[in-house]
C-alpha cells in the first residue's frame, strides 16, 4: 500500500474517532434532565420548641426550624417561621410538633369541643354589634357586659299613705355592668361562608396561613362557646333572661407571659353605669329644668 493511502486511512479513522466523541458529549449533555436541578429530598419545617396553648400568640422563642425528609413533612407545614410569629393558634399545640395550617384555622365552626376540668361549656348569641363584628374566634378572652333597661328595671318607691310600693315614672331605670372578666372561647359558629369567602380562606400553596375570617355589615349573627362556672353559668342565664349580653374581646397578650405560659390576669374593678354615674363622674348634663309661669285665671 502506498505511504499516500495509509495516511489517508489514518486521517479518516482519526476523524471518525472524533466525530463518535462528539456524538457521545452532546447526547450526555442534551440528554433528558441534564439542565435541570436535582430532586429535593429534604425540606425545612417549623416545629414548635414548647407548648403553645390555645389562644396563645406564638413568638419566635417558641419556635426552631428542621431539615427534615420530605416523607416526614406534613401536606400543610409551615416552611418559614416569619408566616406564624405573631398569629394566634386555635387548639393545643404540644412541643417538638409541626405548625400546620389547621393549627391556626378559625372557620367558625363548633368541633370537637374540649372543656377544661371544672368548667362547663355555655353559648351565647351575639351579632356584629354585641360581638365584636363577629370576628371573636376559639381560643379568644373576652368579657361579659350586661345592660338592662326598661321594664325588667323599674324604678320604684314607697308610698307615703299606705307604705306601699310604687313604680316611678319618667326615669331612666338602664343600668350596664361588666359582670365577667377573661372568660376563654371553646368554640364558635357563623352561618355557611359565601363562595368569595370560601375562596379567599384557601390555604396557600408556599405554606402561608389562610386568611383570617372576612365580615362585612350585614347583621350577621355568631354562636360563641364559652368555658364558664357554675356560678358564672347562673350570672350569664340571668342576664339573658333579663338584659342583654355583649362580648367584649380581649388581648391575648393579658393572658399569657413573656415565655408563653398561662398568668390569670386581676379583675379590672368597674363601677357600673347608670345615668346618675354619667351626670356625676362624666359630665353628661341633664335636661334644664324649665319653669312656665301660667297666666292668672280670668274670673268671672
Amino acid at each position: 500500500m502506498k505511504r499516500s493511502n495509509r495516511l489517508i486511512l489514518l486521517i479518516g479513522v482519526f476523524l471518525a474517532v472524533v466525530a463518535f466523541g462528539g456524538i457521545l458529549l452532546l447526547s450526555s449533555s442534551n440528554g433528558p434532565g441534564s439542565n435541570l436541578p436535582p430532586t429535593p429530598t429534604t425540606a425545612e419545617v417549623v416545629y414548635t420548641k414548647q407548648d403553645v396553648l390555645l389562644g396563645s400568640k406564638v413568638t419566635p422563642e417558641m419556635l426552631e426550624s428542621r431539615q427534615i425528609s420530605l416523607a416526614q413533612k406534613a401536606p400543610d407545614a409551615f416552611v418559614d417561621t416569619g408566616l406564624v410569629v405573631g398569629k394566634k393558634v386555635r387548639r393545643d399545640v404540644v412541643a417538638g410538633t409541626q405548625l400546620t395550617v389547621a393549627d391556626f384555622a378559625a372557620n367558625g365552626q363548633i368541633g370537637q369541643i374540649d372543656v377544661p376540668k371544672g368548667q362547663r361549656a355555655m353559648t351565647v348569641q351575639v351579632d356584629q354589634i354585641s360581638g365584636a363584628g363577629t370576628v371573636i374566634a376559639t381560643g379568644d378572652y373576652v368579657d361579659v357586659l350586661v345592660g338592662i333597661t326598661g321594664d325588667h328595671f323599674p324604678v320604684i318607691t314607697l308610698s307615703s299613705g299606705d307604705q306601699s310600693i310604687q313604680p316611678v315614672a319618667g326615669l331612666n331605670a338602664t343600668s350596664v355592668k361588666l359582670l365577667l372578666q377573661g372568660v376563654q372561647v371553646l368554640g364558635t359558629l357563623l352561618p355557611p361562608p359565601t363562595a368569595a369567602q370560601q375562596q379567599q380562606q384557601q390555604p396557600a400553596a408556599s405554606g402561608a396561613p389562610a386568611q383570617g375570617q372576612t365580615t362585612a355589615l350585614n347583621g350577621q349573627q355568631e354562636i360563641v362557646m364559652l368555658a364558664v362556672t357554675p356560678q358564672q353559668a347562673e350570672v350569664i342565664k340571668y342576664a339573658q333572661l333579663d338584659g342583654s349580653i355583649t362580648l367584649v374581646l380581649r388581648s391575648p397578650d393579658d393572658f399569657r407571659d413573656a415565655s408563653g405560659k398561662l398568668v390569670i390576669p386581676p379583675t379590672d374593678p368597674t363601677s357600673g353605669v347608670i345615668l346618675k354615674t354619667l351626670v356625676d363622674q362624666y359630665g353628661v348634663l341633664p335636661p334644664q329644668l324649665v319653669e312656665t309661669v301660667l297666666p292668672a285665671r280670668v274670673r268671672k
